[in-house]
């Protein structure tokens, strides 16, 4: 039986490991080219491309980002069951349901442009919004290839996508954003054309990613065909319906679509209230969109790359849990479910208080910014990382478990909260874009606190604390002091930025040597992680494992 844990785990965390690898590369290269992007906009064109991307999110989640986890789950569901010929049928249908509902929503987006500049009261952003919404088309079919391969457990194919989609991303938009600054210099659109060059390499990103799905998919064709031909041989199993698949994967997405929507719809919400507020207070349109390209592209872009991790365990969790579910295999679940917490947060508590000792160093890295402004919101709300990631993980858990309206209800909870919380500090204090920080963090504990009562409930769960959360804090705390120390020190010879990326690489070895020593996790532990074998024997050797 702890084999078979052991194995489980391994695998679960190995295909986690797979996206989450990918999940970090693609953040990184998404923040290696904001860079250059922020030097070549400013913050109100970085502005006008994060506003755009607002109602872009929240028309593709209504359309088609629910597609990997709704087909996944589906296909999961009937491969369980050697029903492969139905899986088929699932991809099939959804295929066909994803380009209608794909085309749509953009059509929508296209067209809806105009209306949202004037609603939110940036008409920079229409631009930029309409070069990006042919977009939503492409991930929708894009979504369902991702999804048929989840369903097989195959996350290989999202992670090569996901890669390819964001390197073309970056250097069309780079590209792009400076050729259309350049011809436009004069005009007073001059930054709406720049970010509508940003939001142009999203689209040929995407189709790249698309076309790299599509040639896997052809070299995987026999494998599939191999496996229908298995199941023909059985003849046990009967065909579904279109209609009854179509069902099925309406009421799947459903509740995924609406959760993401409330997420998503705090993000406009957000916008909204922010601009419509401080237009009362008179603060004018450049130092409006210069504070939200400060927070959606800064603030929020450096946070949501650890969450990468929390993401993809969240994604790979879900068809190992399905299976699991229809064969009545709580107790393994419940193994599943801590030994993905204590990876997660394991990953979560050094980013968040690295992030948080070095902000200043690291925005002068980056985008060499000594804004206090900038510098604050980075220090205080990477707590936002820990909600987040356990968040993000318990939302994976509970759709595994066939719970998918709970996290709809956990989601709309905190959005009432969030943007009660949200007026009242921007209409009644001087927190202005603080105030966006402040909610931000209070959405994600909110949906973390009620997930969390939730999972406990209804799997009878309780998570270990010792060595999944205080540990890990503590040993996240000592990083944090040594990796600030060494910065300080070293930045007195070798500059801001070279003792930034020394301090980063101190950290590393530091945070898990700590990890080690305080036994907060063991080598059997270590042995169920992906290179589990190699860690232990180095580790054995510098005499840190016995």
């Amino acid at each position: 039986m702890a084999t078979e844990h052991t194995g489980k785990s391994n695998s679960i965390l190995m295909q986690g490991t797979i996206l989450a690898a990918a999940g970090l590369m693609v953040r990184f290269i998404g923040l290696i080219y904001r860079i250059p992007m922020q030097s070549i906009l400013g913050n109100d064109g970085m502005g006008y491309y994060g506003s755009a991307y607002e109602l872009y999110n929240i028309t593709l989640i209504l359309s088609s980002y629910s597609l990997p986890l709704a087909v996944s789950k589906l296909v999961s569901a009937r491969v369980v069951q050697g029903q492969h010929g139905n899986a088929r049928r699932v991809f099939l249908m959804s295929m066909l349901f994803g380009a209608i509902v794909g085309g749509i929503a953009t059509s929508i987006c296209y067209f809806g442009a105009g209306w949202y500049g004037d609603y939110i009261g940036l008409p920079g952003v229409v631009l930029p919004l309409r070069v990006l919404a042919p977009t939503i088309f492409v991930f929708s079919v894009m979504g369902v290839i991702r999804g048929y391969f989840q369903g097989y457990n195959n996350m290989v194919p999202t992670a090569v996508s996901q890669i390819i989609e964001q390197i073309i991303n970056a250097a069309v938009s780079v590209g792009a954003a400076w050729w259309l600054m350049r011809k436009y210099a004069g005009f007073s659109d001059q930054r709406a054309h720049g970010a509508a060059g940003g939001t142009a390499g999203t689209f040929f990103g995407a189709t790249a990613g698309l076309l790299s799905l599509i040639v896997i998919y052809w070299f995987y064709r026999k494998v599939f065909k191999k496996l229908l031909a298995m199941e023909k041989e059985c003849g046990t199993n009967t065909e579904e319906r279109p209609v009854h698949i179509l069902k099925l994967l309406i009421l799947t997405a459903i509740p995924v679509v609406v959760s993401q929507t409330v997420y998503q719809v705090s993000g406009i919400v957000d916008n909204t209230v922010f601009n419509r507020v401080l237009i009362g207070k008179n603060y004018d349109d450049v130092l409006r969109a210069s504070w939200w390209g400060i927070y959606s592209n800064k603030y929020r872009l450096l946070t949501n790359v650890p969450v990468a991790i929390a993401s993809a365990l969240g994604t790979a969790i879900v068809p190992g849990l399905i299976a699991l579910y229809v064969k009545g295999r709580i107790e393994t679940i419940r193994e599943k479910v801590a030994s993905a917490v204590k990876f997660n947060m394991i990953i979560a508590f050094p980013c968040a208080v690295g992030m948080s000792v070095l902000s200043g160093p690291i925005l002068q890295l980056l985008w060499n910014d000594h804004d206090v402004v900038s510098r604050n919101m980075l220090r205080f709300g990477s707590v936002c990382i820990l909600v987040f990631a356990l968040s993000t993980l318990t939302n994976g858990i509970l759709q595994g478990i066939n719970r998918l309206n709970i996290p709809v209800i956990h989601s709309a909870v905190a959005l009432v909260v969030h943007v009660v919380v949200l007026y009242v500090l921007l209409r009644f204090t001087s927190l202005d874009i603080y105030a966006l920080m402040i909610c931000n963090v209070l959405f994600g504990f909110v949906v973390c606190v009620l997930n969390w009562i939730s999972v406990g409930k209804l799997l009878d769960y309780k998570q270990e604390v010792r060595t999944t959360f205080v540990l890990p804090l503590i040993a996240a705390v000592f990083m944090g002091a040594v990796t600030r120390g060494a910065y300080e020190v070293m930045a007195r010879f070798l500059g801001d930025k070279i003792s930034c990326i020394a301090a980063i690489i101190i950290a590393v070895p530091v945070y898990f040597a700590a990890l080690i020593l305080l036994r907060a996790v063991t080598k059997e532990e270590l042995l169920a992680m992906p290179k589990g074998t190699f860690l232990v024997k180095v580790l054995t050797k510098l005499r840190l494992l016995r």
